[in-house]
Formats: C-alpha cells, structure tokens, sequence
C-alpha cells in the first residue's frame, strides 16, 4: 500500500457502515504479532517448551485468517492503480482486456472487504477446538431416551460427512433401544465453531411408537456442546480427584467384560462426576475420563472469567422443558424448524441423517450479523 493511502470504508448491504481506515493500525498490529509468533515457533530454543510452544501456536492460528486475507487485499490495492493506467494506455482489443482485469480485481477487493469486516469483529477463542457433547432426554419418558439416540446419531453422521473423527466416551443404553445419557468426543479443524449452536433443547413432535392411540406426543432433548479442554488449560491435582473401577454394562445391566475396566472421577472440589466405559482398556478410560473432567473444569474457568455470563451448559440446556426450544423435529408435517432464525427444511429423515449445514450456516450469519449491528451502534 502506498504511502498515505486510505483504505476504503466497507459499506453494508443494510447500510452499515464500517471504515477500515480505522481499523488499518490494528490489522498491521495483527499482521506484525502474527511474523513474531511465526519466528518464536520456529526457533527451536522456544519450541522446547511444550506449553510454551501450544500457546503460541494457537495464538498464530487464530489470527492466520485476518492477516492472509489484509495482504491480499492491500495487494489487490496495489494493483488496481497499475490495472487503472493500463486502460488509459490501451485500446482495442486490449483496452477490453485491461477493463475486464481491473472489475476482477474491484470484484476481489470487495469480496476481502466484506471478509475482512466480519474477521475484525471478536473471534470466540474457543472456536478452532475440538468439542465434547452431552446428550440427556429431558421431558417425554422413553420417547426421549429414543429421540437422544437418533440425535446422537444425527451428530455422528454430520461428523462424518465433514470427515471429523467421533468417539463415544460414556453412553447409558436403555432396553428398547433409546439412550439415558451419551457423552462423545469430536475432533476436526473449527467444530466447536460449527457445533457451538447446537447446544439447547431439542423437540421432536410425534406418534411414540409406545403409544396405541396415535396420539402425537411432545418430548424434549437436551444437547451441551463443550469446546475441549487442553492441558495447558486445566491442571488436575490428583489429590482432588476419586477414582472408582467398575464393570461396564448393558442396556439389561449384564457385564459385559470379565474385567473391571470403566472408570468414574469424583472431583472433589467440584463434585463433577465422570464416567468413561468405551474402551476394553482401563488405561484408555482414565485419560478420556480425565480429558472431560478437565473440559468440564474448563468450562467453570470460563465462567468465573465472564461472570456477567450464564454457564455454557446452563444456559444451553435449560431446564429441559417442553416449552423450552431452539429447535422443533415436526414428524406429522416432515419439517425441522430452528426457532432462533426461523428457518424450516421440510426433510426431517435428511436432517437426522447429518444434513445440518443450512442450519449452521445461517446460525453464524444471523451471529455475525448481530455482532455486526451491535459494533455499528457502539461505533465501533
């Protein structure tokens, strides 16, 4: 960018009006943090450092996007003169040519503005990790239980098809096939950032199969979705935490090993319980069970640091009740309508085989938007 150049102000659709000018000091701020943290990760004396090198490197990635789309887009400005003067020393043919040049790259400087406004808005910090879910009926009996498990396998699908890793770490089967209580693991570049709107009360509206009236009936689920701990997040004092070994069982409540291998932490402070029953190997529950304690502490962290905030559980979940919502399953209609957007698809087999990305996508524009009209008002 030249000497002095002012960088355009980007101009809402809805008339919002953000000047980037103001905002260039802090994008070259980004963009000078950014090379120092390149330089610390790549010097072997500082890299040594595990949690030294984990901090750094997450700080690098959360601010990669912001500082690749600027240099783009302070090269596209220096182009766009040189695309300017071209057609003013062309003609024919090649003044054609010069002008068709110069819209892309008006077209490309536009696109980065509108990707830059969004970028410069604050980032959740938690957005880049991996999530642990918890799924628990709520109000409708086993009619719940078994809508928990199609919801478990709903997320597990969707997992899939963005080609995320699952793991059931805890999971509470019931005799006719439904689920008390499921915690799983996902693991994928940006799932919390994906998933973080899932957490809430879910409502399926159906003819139970239990019920011979044909009767459609209410029932509730709730779903929690926690951004991952790491260790360099949450140290766990041992002294704090009881740990119990037991037989793993069955929907019937039957072993199902000869050996006693599932594990349940009692953390004493706290009185967080956690039970991990998936693997045959005792050894593989302790560092799961111990991986969604740590999740669960860090999730208090978070809440002591914004006070002013209800708890992410808390507050996603409610009390389970039927008038409680942030999405309705509507089998009689064949629709899933999201209450906070006010968006319906009228395909609820495809929604719970994974077809959830509309839902997300317009969950993080009506955010974006919001976060967007609340800066415009602060003057931001």
């Amino acid at each position: 960018m030249r000497q002095g150049e002012q960088l355009p102000a980007v101009v809402h659709a809805r008339g919002i009006i953000l000047s980037l000018e103001n905002a260039r000091e802090k994008l070259e701020e980004l963009e000078h943090r950014y090379a120092e943290l390149e330089n610390q990760i790549n010097d072997p004396a500082f890299s040594s450092d595990y949690r030294q090198f984990m901090t750094a490197a997450r700080a690098r990635n959360e601010i990669r996007e912001v500082v690749e789309a600027y240099r783009n887009y302070r090269g596209i400005l220096n182009d766009l003169p040189e695309a300017e003067e071209l057609i003013s020393l062309s003609d024919g043919q090649e003044r054609i040519e010069a002008q068709r040049l110069l819209d892309t790259l008006k077209e490309e400087r536009d696109v980065l503005e509108e990707k830059l406004r969004i970028l410069l808005l604050p980032t959740d910090p938690n957005d880049e990790r991996n999530v642990i879910v918890e799924i628990r009926p709520a109000a409708g009996g086993e009619e719940a239980r078994l809508f928990a498990g199609e919801l478990l396998r709903m997320y597990l699908r969707y997992a899939e098809r963005r080609k995320w890793k699952t793991e059931i770490l805890s999971m509470q089967e019931t005799g006719m096939g439904g689920i008390q209580e499921v915690t799983f693991q996902i693991e994928g570049q940006g799932a919390y950032s994906q998933l973080k709107y899932e957490g809430g009360v879910h409502r399926v509206q159906r003819v139970p199969v239990t019920e011979s009236s044909g009767r459609i009936q209410t029932s509730t689920v709730t779903v929690a979705v926690l951004p991952e701990a790491e260790e360099v997040d949450v140290e766990l004092n041992e002294n704090d935490i009881a740990e119990d070994v037991y037989h793993s069982s069955s929907a019937g409540g039957q072993n199902v090993q000869k050996v006693a291998t599932a594990i349940r932490l009692t953390h004493k402070p706290t009185g967080i319980v956690v039970t991990c029953q998936d693997e045959r190997s005792q050894l593989q529950n302790k560092i799961k069970a111990r991986n969604v304690l740590r999740t669960r502490l860090y999730e208090m962290k978070l809440q002591e640091q914004q006070e002013a905030v209800t708890g992410a559980r808390r507050l996603q979940v409610g009390g389970g009740d039927r008038s409680e919502k942030i999405r309705t399953y509507n089998f009689p209609d064949g629709r899933v309508t999201d209450h906070r957007i006010n968006f319906t698809v009228y395909n609820v087999a495809g929604v719970l085989d994974g077809d959830l990305q509309s839902y997300i996508d317009r969950l993080i524009s009506a955010d974006q938007a919001e976060r967007l009209s609340a800066s415009a008002a602060s003057g931001a």
